[in-house]
């Protein structure tokens, strides 16, 4: 496994590939845009004869009660109402998974460009598969999903990562994905939509809007850097790719085990001593809430309502179909706070539970504040972080990024790292934390301890 970490770094280093230049992909995309048939317009439910809503249980489904269905949620925190709202309701495990190989001596990731109904540029860059349990058992009758039968038969090549992972708990009730990185020494037939990138290509990729899924960043920020030893030699051996030493000496030289008896200790006590409920209820009997044939509509200010969408995209499974889509209204900003401390780079995470969420709360980033949020000037860290935004002080990244195009329409959101002097922010609020990138990588190693807007940001981080 270290010589695999080791190849990993190169290629995270090496942003020009060896196999696709990131300029060809970028003119790819392009092209597959252009030429690619996409009709996506709002329909009513009636004009549907797969999805329909069920008035006597409040609930939108389809006839073959497969893929999701969207029903009510209340949730209370100590018998104390918090809110209400739709949500996906998706119990099955998906597969989000990245095939990748040395070629000539560089280690590459087979990256597909992949159109979803809700995406706001049509093509993005997605993982080797990305596929619901309803995908590779044909519920649809579509297509096997492409290249399939490598994660089908995982155990006979090199897993290097294979974890759970929660989606965005704020749109669904306890959704999770079977995220895989998979080392392949087959010879592999790469079909038309499929290109091979370095890691580095990918992370260029990122600084675009909207080209890099939110798919392929989630199952990179799982990359186990920390779960294998490595001696004096190695780590100089590593040391040369990184252009900051604090964040090599964050990733390679900490204990990652120093920060976690806070962070644990906080998350238990919540998970143990607040008494979190949340209940189903029919979508016609939440208060605020409207359903009616162009969908679900919150009656005052509200981050996403439901529609309807007739959608046709050629080259997929299936190429006609109907769905009801979260279509959202603004975009949510999603900041991760870093700063040096005695040599070594922290990231500032916090504590967030959320109606959706597996298991009551989850570490997310510094920021993670919905669109009709506003930001609390009383904290200081909101506070802070808003007026360096705003002067544009300390932004090592800030791009729009999108969230899954299969259950949301134009869902794109603005994701920030910005830097900071430590002191500017002082002594933390109750559930915020510094923590090293060998922390939170530990973590990313075990399911539903890092929410996927953390995740997200952590993929963007550069060499």
């Amino acid at each position: 496994m270290k010589e695999i970490i080791k190849s990993i770094v190169a290629s995270w280093k090496n942003t020009k590939g060896n196999v696709n230049a990131t300029e060809d992909v970028i003119l790819w995309i392009n092209k597959l845009n252009k030429e690619t048939f996409v009709d996506i317009k709002e329909c009513k439910i009636s004009d549907s004869t797969f999805w329909f809503y069920d008035d006597y249980n409040g609930e939108i489904l389809n006839r073959k009660r497969s893929f999701f269905s969207i029903k009510g949620m209340r949730n209370f925190v100590d018998d104390k109402f918090v809110c209400e709202q739709p949500v996906i309701i998706q119990p099955e495990i998906g597969y989000l998974g990245i095939i990748c190989k040395i070629i000539d001596g560089e280690l590459n990731f087979l990256m597909q460009a992949k159109i979803e109904p809700g995406n706001v540029n049509c093509v993005q860059i997605s993982p080797t598969i990305q596929a619901t349990k309803s995908n590779f058992t044909r519920a649809h009758g579509g297509k096997l999903p492409t290249y399939f039968e490598y994660f089908e038969n995982s155990g006979k090549y090199q897993v290097i990562y294979d974890q759970i992972q929660s989606e965005q708990s704020a749109r669904f009730y306890k959704k999770r994905n079977r995220n895989m990185i998979m080392l392949i020494e087959d010879d592999i037939q790469v079909y038309a939509n499929y290109k091979w990138l370095t890691l580095g290509q990918i992370k260029e990729l990122m600084k675009i809007d909207n080209l890099v899924n939110m798919d392929t960043r989630t199952v990179l920020s799982g990359i186990p850097f920390v779960t294998t030893r490595y001696e004096k030699e190695d780590l100089e051996e590593l040391k040369g790719y990184f252009t900051e030493e604090a964040f090599f000496r964050s990733i390679f030289c900490t204990d990652m085990l120093e920060d976690l008896r806070d962070i644990y200790q906080y998350m238990n006590n919540y998970k143990m001593f607040h008494e979190v409920k949340t209940k189903a209820v029919p979508l016609n009997e939440l208060v605020d809430w409207q359903v009616d044939e162009k969908g679900v509509t919150c009656k005052k200010e509200a981050n996403f309502k439901v529609r309807f969408y007739d959608i046709s995209i050629s080259g997929r499974e299936v190429q006609k179909w109907t769905q009801p889509l979260f279509k959202a209204i603004g975009n949510a900003v999603f900041g991760l706070i870093t700063c040096v401390d005695e040599g070594v780079r922290k990231y500032l995470v916090c504590a967030r539970p959320e109606i959706g969420s597996f298991d009551k709360i989850e570490l997310g980033p510094s920021i993670q504040r919905e669109p009709i949020e506003c930001s609390d000037k009383t904290q200081k860290i909101e506070r802070v972080f808003e007026e360096k935004l705003q002067k544009q002080e300390g932004i090592v990244l800030d791009v729009l990024l999108s969230e899954e195009g299969g259950r949301f329409y134009h869902e794109q959101n603005r994701n920030v790292i910005m830097e900071v002097e430590k002191q500017e922010i002082g002594e933390l609020p109750e559930g915020y934390f510094w923590v090293n990138y060998s922390s939170l990588n530990y973590l990313v190693q075990v399911n539903n301890c890092l929410n996927i807007q953390l995740r997200n940001l952590l993929s963007l981080l550069e060499v």
